[in-house]
């Protein structure tokens, strides 16, 4: 099977700092099932073509078939007389990230500038297994901007086939390019070669991050890259769904000058994460509550903290506290990962016991998703009963709201949220809980400032006196 990229950008020698593959060498790399070649069939100022050459051994693979969890239908012959050998599938897919996973990571020790640049490229994939014909490579290719030209691979017009010679065209980033083909041949192919577990969720979002949850056929992407399981699935799609709590986020609320000019900024909640991880480090805690834990990302970055000695993370969502554990990877994390981290079922208007002896808290984004006249019953178990020393508490500011002209007015961010505070009805709240506990309370936005609105998020730190 054969992939060609091919570049007009001056010097477009240029592709070869990217792919770190020199053009004047041809390079070959043993990747297990066969070998791989990289090679230029054209290398000048005006153009380059870079071919990634992929010689499958049909031997390999039905020794190897146990091993890789491949396909096994179809009896003895039917192990050593089909199409993977010949066509572009989940193998080349695996090849792109061996070979060129610098560039896949847009990583350039020697032009950092160019990875980040769009660039003019052509991909040509010869053949292409399609288990849906020219109109899904349309569908899947078209939304992120190319030009799709798909010819049938056949002797004769009226013969229908699976097998296809595709071209790309479009101008972006090699990296954006070669995510875009490690997750969707596959897809085309609706199969896999090896046994897809959990970490295949975490290798979809990494390498769909930047543009899968807003892909058009997003479910679909997800269903077959994950080979149909239903359980895989959810937990991607439930990630995938995970959007800012506020509509849009402040990188989209740049004006398109400032947009240009400026590197691509932090989302709002990873400043959120970011800020609260910052402050539980300062208050010296070494253990920590996050209530509302949801789908883990609070507590994935205290575990990049040692101080962290016990983190335990509390949800009411079965599914939450499922996704939260795909996150981090419990399953297959070392047991002193595992002795830190631990996931609790729990309703946070009930008393218990599990909760006590904690030095902080944190509850990011969870308050404006109970009832306020539950509210109470919240603060009584989490600042009353368990009373850890340092409480954090994150929620909407809703006057931020007049910002975001794509959310009607009295509209709230979220349809889960059952209210969204003013800065004075959080801080008179606030000041309420910490009254009535025995706890001091300081305030502090997150996010970018509005002189009349002040930030997207308002916070609250809680010190027990």
């Amino acid at each position: 099977m054969l992939l060609t990229l091919t570049t007009t950008h001056q010097p477009a020698t240029d592709l070869g700092f990217l792919l770190r593959k020199h053009p004047d060498k041809q390079q070959s790399f043993d990747v297990g099932f066969g070998t791989a070649h990289v090679l230029y069939p054209e290398a000048g100022v005006e153009r380059c073509t870079a071919a990634l050459i992929l010689d499958i051994d049909p031997v390999a693979l039905v020794r190897g078939r146990k091993r890789d969890g491949g396909r096994s239908e179809g009896g003895l012959l039917a192990q050593y007389v089909n199409d993977r050998p010949y066509t572009a599938s989940s193998f080349l897919s695996v090849v792109l990230g061996r070979v060129f996973g610098s560039a896949m990571s847009n990583k350039s020790e020697a032009r950092p500038e160019l990875a980040a640049m769009p660039l003019p490229l052509v991909a040509r994939i010869l053949p292409i297994a399609c288990s849906g014909g020219a109109a899904l490579i349309e569908r899947l290719f078209a939304p992120l901007g190319y030009q799709v030209e798909a010819r049938a691979v056949a002797e004769g017009a009226e013969i229908r086939t699976p097998y296809w010679d595709l071209t790309l065209n479009a101008t972006v980033p090699l990296a954006d390019l070669l995510s875009h083909l490690y997750v969707l041949i596959p897809v085309l192919d609706d199969d896999k070669h090896y046994w897809v577990g959990d970490d295949e969720v975490e290798k979809l979002l990494r390498r769909g991050e930047t543009w899968l949850p807003q892909h058009p056929e997003r479910d679909l992407i997800t269903r077959r890259y994950l080979k149909h399981g239903r359980r895989l699935a959810r937990i991607a799609l439930e990630r995938l769904a995970e959007v800012e709590e506020a509509p849009p986020s402040e990188v989209e609320a740049l004006t398109d000058a400032t947009a240009e000019e400026a590197a691509p900024a932090p989302r709002l909640n990873d400043l959120r994460i970011a800020r609260v991880t910052e402050i539980l480090c300062e208050s010296g805690a070494r253990s920590v509550l996050d209530l509302g834990c949801g789908p883990g990302r609070l507590i994935q970055s205290l575990l990049k903290h040692r101080q962290f000695e016990r983190i335990v993370g509390v949800d009411a969502s079965l599914r939450d506290l499922e996704m939260a554990g795909a996150r981090l990877k419990l399953e297959r994390s070392p047991g002193r990962v595992r002795d830190r981290v631990k996931l609790l079922h729990g309703a946070l208007t009930y008393r218990d016991q599990r909760l006590k002896g904690f030095d902080a808290a944190a509850l990011v984004e969870v308050i404006e998703h109970i009832d306020e006249p539950l509210l109470e019953s919240v603060a009584a178990v989490v600042f009353g009963d368990a009373k850890p020393t340092t409480v954090v508490v994150t929620t909407p500011n809703r006057e931020y709201n007049a910002r975001y002209e794509a959310l009607e007015e009295h509209k709230l961010r979220h349809h889960d949220h059952r209210f969204e505070w003013s800065r004075a009805e959080f801080e008179a709240w606030a000041k309420g809980v910490a009254d009535r506990y025995g706890y001091a309370v300081r305030f502090e936005g997150i996010g970018e400032m509005d002189p009349e609105l002040g930030t997207s998020t308002q916070m609250g730190v809680f010190t027990c006196k």
